[in-house]
């Protein structure tokens, strides 16, 4: 009853409402373009290098988050939430002119772009909607959020194909182009009074310095971060064992497909939950108890058995985002408006990279030791993290 009494009261905000249709409208589109793009490339070319550097291109911005939340924290959010939505729809729109591997430099560019603007836009959203919707609800908010995404990585795959097969990638690319007017939109409906920032003081590096040390510095998102460094680093490692567990269950690659499925089940359920447990429990204990659960479900994906692998994928499912969820509703309880852009780019950084890394060392470690050991090894890791985690500072 409390959970659903808090969630309604953020579907009610106005604020917060209209924010987290953006997020539905905008991951729709997003997760369209993250399938169909590599669809694309692997058609025009044949090739799966050239198909996986889609992500890459898309990701790499990420490294330099902290530079780039600066420009949250310079000028006005709201205006810039709307303006990098123009301009991503724009972009997205010369995509409509790639038929052969001769363009593919485009769609590179504007995938690199389109991450890029993403890092300047969860810096901003973050900011803006700190001071935008009560605080007492930004937990809800966090979860809701995390629910609305998952839900869409559902959805808009299946619709990205569909779409795909009928009209190619420049019926995706045009697609999301339109959620990006749409998100636009959104973001300027919302009623939210920001004065000009004061321009900081001091060079760029020493700007973006600030916010790495506020945030190196903090008792309470010091071990956050460095706790989702280091679960991430395990999911990223764990993800890249999925098709051996997949194998292990007699079962052919496109299974996967189906455990993925539980899995965001499970993070649209831990989403609904967030707010009233990190009220209970705190941010730390929160972020720890969901690593444990993380840890338990990721050992006993050694085991070899249907119903268990269920119930295995829908642990990773609540476990995972349960310390993505609590560090970012800490960041921003815990981070003074004029460095919060900086702050959350900085945190995403720390938090996602590692995920990344660990994809990168699950791909070699799988091909030169047994799944099942790495697995079990990560469950470990996982638990002395949560501890570690859960232990007074």
């Amino acid at each position: 009853m409390t959970t659903t009494w808090t969630a309604v009261r953020v579907v009610r905000d106005r604020n917060a409402g209209l924010y987290l249709a953006g997020v539905v409208i905008s991951g729709f589109g997003t997760s369209a373009l993250w399938l169909a793009s590599g669809v694309w490339v692997k058609d025009l070319t044949g090739s799966d290098g050239l198909a996986a550097l889609c992500m890459l291109a898309m990701w790499a911005p990420t490294l330099a988050g902290p530079l780039l939340g600066t420009l949250a924290d310079r000028v006005r959010r709201r205006p810039l939430l709307i303006g990098t939505s123009l301009l991503m729809a724009a972009l997205l729109l010369t995509l409509c002119t790639v038929d052969s591997p001769h363009g593919l430099w485009l769609l590179y560019a504007v995938l690199f772009v389109y991450g890029a603007a993403g890092a300047v836009q969860d810096a901003a959203e973050s900011a803006l909607i700190a001071t935008a919707v009560d605080r007492s609800l930004l937990g809800d908010f966090n979860g809701l959020r995390m629910t609305a995404n998952e839900g869409m990585k559902l959805l808009a795959p299946l619709a990205g194909a569909g779409l795909y097969a009928a009209y190619g990638g420049a019926g995706v690319a045009a697609l999301d182009a339109v959620t990006f007017l749409l998100a636009a939109v959104v973001y300027a409906f919302l009623r939210v009074r920001e004065d000009r920032p004061v321009p900081p003081a001091g060079s760029r590096r020493e700007q973006t310095a600030e916010g790495v040390r506020h945030l190196w510095s903090h008792p309470v998102l010091r071990p956050l971060v460095s706790a989702g460094g280091a679960t991430m680093l395990c999911a990223g490692i764990s993800g890249a064992l999925v098709y051996a567990v997949v194998e292990d269950l007699g079962h052919s690659p496109a299974y996967a497909g189906v455990l993925y499925a539980v899995q965001g089940a499970g993070s649209v359920a831990v989403g609904l939950l967030s707010g009233p447990a990190l009220r209970r429990f705190g941010a730390r204990h929160f972020a720890a108890y969901g690593i444990a659960v993380l840890a338990v479900a990721v050992a006993l994906r050694a085991v070899p058995n249907d119903p268990l692998a269920w119930v295995c994928s829908a642990g990773i499912g609540v476990g995972l985002p349960a310390v993505l969820i609590a560090t970012l509703t800490a960041v921003q309880h815990e981070t003074p408006a004029p460095l919060l852009g900086r702050v959350t780019a900085t945190a995403n950084t720390l938090v996602f990279t590692p995920n990344v890394l660990g994809l990168a060392a699950g791909a070699t470690l799988v091909e030169l030791a047994d799944h099942r050991l790495l697995l079990a090894a990560l469950g470990a890791t996982l638990t002395a993290t949560a501890f570690l985690l859960r232990s007074p500072a």
